[in-house]
């Protein structure tokens, strides 16, 4: 009998928003045609996961063909299949609603042009709560205003869960937003930053008719 091949991912933001994100990777075994990943996610999130009635976790199933199961005292959520590149995106999916995606939102990573970005606070010097809260409130504006005006321009959706900040968008699209986000953080004034956002997007559409 050949060895299952496991793969091994653990994320531990623990139970609370403003607690730490980490992301470690490893792989064991060799052979086989198995493949699975442990993800740990915060223990506030397993509900979005799982769903009224567990039909969130079911559908992410069908869509992937792979199975879910979730501890749901631990947090850790372990995902098995045969397809390697689809238990990867279903991984994502995961990773998603973990850093505060709704399910809906975080399945658009089913799809092929999407992906996921997740900007970790932290590697930005911010390693306080003060400091945390301050560029978070930046990011998201008055009444949600800034992230709106983001997501709006970009295409892209936005999640501020707490040491990250995370994007979801088409490939194209999701370079913008976090150029954007990344000038928040690094003091821009919003309307810099909007203005910034609003010549590319121009840009952009100026070579789409140029190519036609």
């Amino acid at each position: 009998m050949p060895r299952k091949k496991k793969q091994e991912e653990m994320i531990e933001p623990g139970d609370e928003p403003e607690a730490e994100y980490n992301d470690n990777y490893s792989a064991i075994g060799s052979g086989g045609s198995d493949y699975s990943y442990t993800i740990r996610i915060p223990r506030d999130r397993i509900a979005a996961l799982i769903g009224v009635k567990g039909k969130d976790k079911k559908e992410l199933e069908e869509c992937s063909k792979a199975k879910i199961n979730v501890d749901s005292q631990e947090g850790d959520v372990t995902i098995s299949g045969r397809d390697a590149v689809s238990l990867y995106t279903l991984r994502e999916v995961i990773l998603a609603i973990a850093r505060g995606f709704s399910p809906e939102t975080a399945r658009l990573l089913l799809k092929a042009d999407y992906m996921l970005e997740i900007i970790n606070l932290k590697d930005y010097g911010l390693d306080n709560k003060n400091k945390l809260a301050r560029v978070k409130s930046r990011v998201i504006g008055t009444g949600g205003k800034a992230r709106r005006v983001i997501e709006e321009l970009t295409g892209a959706s936005l999640s501020v869960y707490g040491k990250t900040i995370s994007i979801i968008g088409e490939c194209s699209q999701v370079p913008y937003a976090k150029r954007a986000i990344e000038l928040l953080i690094k003091g821009s004034m919003h309307a810099t930053v909007f203005k910034w956002l609003e010549n590319q997007k121009r840009k952009e559409r100026r070579e789409r008719q140029e190519a036609w």
